[in-house]
């Protein structure tokens, strides 16, 4: 590795860290009730900050497409522009499932190692998580307990404008062309649905969209949305005898024959699982959406077919109700893709371990646009970002850990140049 990176520590926190100050103030969280891509206004501020932040760095190659896609390019170094073109993925979006407005990130320099009070009686706390007691000493930045904090995914959007920051005010790293791509509502599961494939040239990308120093991923669930409509048939309470044909009821008794031992909650590592997400109706109509996951897509599609049995069921319960099922792929597990090109992954456990971090492979528990963009024939491997406790309000990353992710990226982007 570039020595020089090496020794410029501060220099790469500094790169990093206000940038993601600022990003997590933007209010991007989406939503899956909208087909629209995006699917949130805030998304688009920050889509048009980021492009002129690009430019303010000498990028003239940003493009913000028509669906909220900033694709943005950085030309080879002179007697590098026959070296591959390597892109960088993170998203814009935040979760849905707790707050993203107004978010308050509390920076802590030199953590003590004590429990940290939040609002709303929450804490974070060193006894009950180890990798909090890690830091001890170093920087961390959490949320104030009153939203999540957005390091998923503004990590990776911070790491990666540091990283090109570094890149083009250090011109003795030679470099290949690279092309940096922010995507809207990685969250809600779409798959890149308006993603301009034919304006990406790079033969091997990567996102910055994972959790902690030394985690890579090139494996992934195969997943499913899916929806559930139970029709009931109404009448007044009084006069039900007979009649009646609750809806709510319906949709409640379908929920409860999902297996608790195949729930999020249950299961870990390589073990897949149905999530009810949604559950709402009254006795006429009543509905739930609900995720399937699971890492072997034979998996996946006996647990959607466990759901029209679970239906058959619920029909016997209710003579006279009905229960529709709608499934639909989100996205697929892209190991078999990553595993045709081998050098991809080779070359980001060389990255990793050049910068002094011995690297995990392990397999993510979710998706990330990589996915998608590895169905599309760019092998997408997965990085660290240094993140924790997404989704929740109890989020925090690691700045050290943030640093290092923007050092994997400038050390990627020399390595596929030298070879």
């Amino acid at each position: 590795m570039n020595s020089q990176i090496q020794e410029d520590d501060a220099l790469i926190t500094g790169l990093v860290v206000p940038r993601f100050l600022r990003y997590v103030r933007y209010w991007t969280t989406s939503d899956r009730h909208i087909q629209e891509t995006p699917s949130s206004p805030g998304q688009w501020e920050l889509a048009k900050a980021l492009v002129q932040e690009l430019r303010e760095l000498g990028l003239q190659d940003v493009v913000l497409t028509d669906h909220c896609y900033v694709i943005a390019r950085i030309p080879a170094s002179p007697g590098k522009e026959r070296a591959p073109t390597l892109g960088f993925l993170a998203h814009l979006d935040t979760a849905a499932e707790v707050s993203g407005k107004d978010v308050v990130p509390c920076l802590v320099e030199a953590y003590q190692g004590s429990r940290i009070d939040l609002a709303g009686g929450l804490s974070l706390d060193p006894e009950m998580d180890p990798d909090l007691a890690a830091q001890q000493g170093k920087a961390i930045i959490h949320s104030d307990g009153t939203t999540l904090l957005g390091a998923d995914d503004k990590a990776g959007i911070a790491e990666l404008l540091g990283a090109t920051e570094y890149l083009l005010t250090h011109p003795g790293i030679a470099h290949g062309p690279v092309e940096l791509i922010f995507s809207p509502d990685e969250e809600t599961g779409k798959g890149l649905p308006e993603f301009p494939r034919d304006m990406i040239q790079a033969l091997a990308c990567y996102t910055l969209d994972g959790g902690s120093l030394g985690e890579i991923e090139a494996e992934c669930f195969n997943a499913y949305d899916v929806e559930v409509h139970c029709t009931g048939k109404a009448i007044h309470p009084g006069y039900a005898r007979g009649i009646m044909v609750n809806a709510a009821l319906m949709a409640a008794s379908f929920a409860m024959m999902l297996p608790r031992s195949e729930s999020p909650e249950a299961t870990d590592r390589y073990y897949g699982y149905y999530c009810l997400m949604e559950i709402k109706g009254d006795g006429e109509q009543a509905a739930l959406s609900l995720i399937i996951r699971d890492f072997d897509r034979h998996g996946a599609e006996r647990r959607v077919a466990a759901l029209d049995r679970f239906a058959q069921a619920v029909e016997a319960q209710f003579p006279g109700g009905q229960v529709l099922i709608t499934a639909k792929p989100q996205y697929y597990n892209m190991k078999a893709k990553i595993d045709q090109r081998p050098e991809v992954l080779d070359m980001l456990k060389k990255a990793v371990s050049n910068t002094g971090v011995a690297f995990r492979l392990k397999p993510i528990r979710g998706g990330t646009d990589g996915s998608r963009l590895t169905e599309l024939g760019i092998p997408t491997p997965n990085i660290f970002t240094g993140g924790r406790n997404w989704h929740s309000r109890t989020e925090w990353v690691s700045v050290p850990e943030m640093a290092a992710a923007c050092k994997v990226v400038i050390e990627l982007i020399r390595l596929w140049a030298t070879g």
